[in-house]
């Protein structure tokens, strides 16, 4: 967690939780660090959360466990932050798409979709291979392909986010200028 301290203009809608979401490398650590600094609001990275919680990586985690036990706990970890204020949460790449996720942060928070085209994850993640399970396998013909097919499997998913931000063109005063 980054804590942030002063107050801040920007706050979620009523002051909850700001869910940020969308495909792995979009950047949403990145910016939800950078934005909850300017907001001067607490940020928590979900996958860093299950990595403390498990005491292994996400990569191990699915390893050993598998992807069903993964987003077990990634959703518990998730409703951990009911009634939470003030905060922006940057939430796995698949987290939006499993067990009423997003149901569930659209009723406890602000969803912003944070929308990368496939080159542009592809030139993001191609070179942490080695930390994102379900990639590292692949070699960059086939992440391209594997990218655009998640992609549209995720799509009806992120697309019920309240905010859609596309990538290209943020910088650290983005977060601040949407009206939520």
């Amino acid at each position: 967690m980054t804590q942030s301290s002063g107050n801040s203009p920007f706050r979620g809608v009523g002051g909850a939780c700001i869910f940020l979401i969308g495909f792995m490398g979009s950047g949403k650590t990145h910016w939800g660090k950078i934005w909850a600094q300017q907001a001067g609001l607490d940020f928590y990275d979900l996958d860093e959360l299950i990595e403390k919680r498990e005491a292994k990586t996400i990569a191990a985690i699915f390893e050993k466990q598998g992807e069903g036990y993964f987003r077990k706990i990634e959703t518990d970890t998730l409703k951990t932050f009911e009634g939470k204020e003030n905060c922006i949460i940057a939430c796995g790449g698949g987290t939006a798409c499993f067990n009423d996720n997003m149901q569930w942060m659209n009723e406890n928070g602000t969803t912003i979709y944070l929308y990368a085209t496939p080159s542009c994850i592809l030139s993001r993640v191609k070179e942490e291979k080695d930390k994102r399970p379900l990639i590292n396998k692949h070699n960059e013909a086939e992440l391209l392909f594997f990218i655009e097919q998640k992609l549209k499997e995720r799509e009806p998913f992120y697309s019920q986010a309240k905010i859609t931000l596309p990538v290209t063109g943020l910088n650290e005063k983005s977060l601040l200028t949407i009206n939520i």
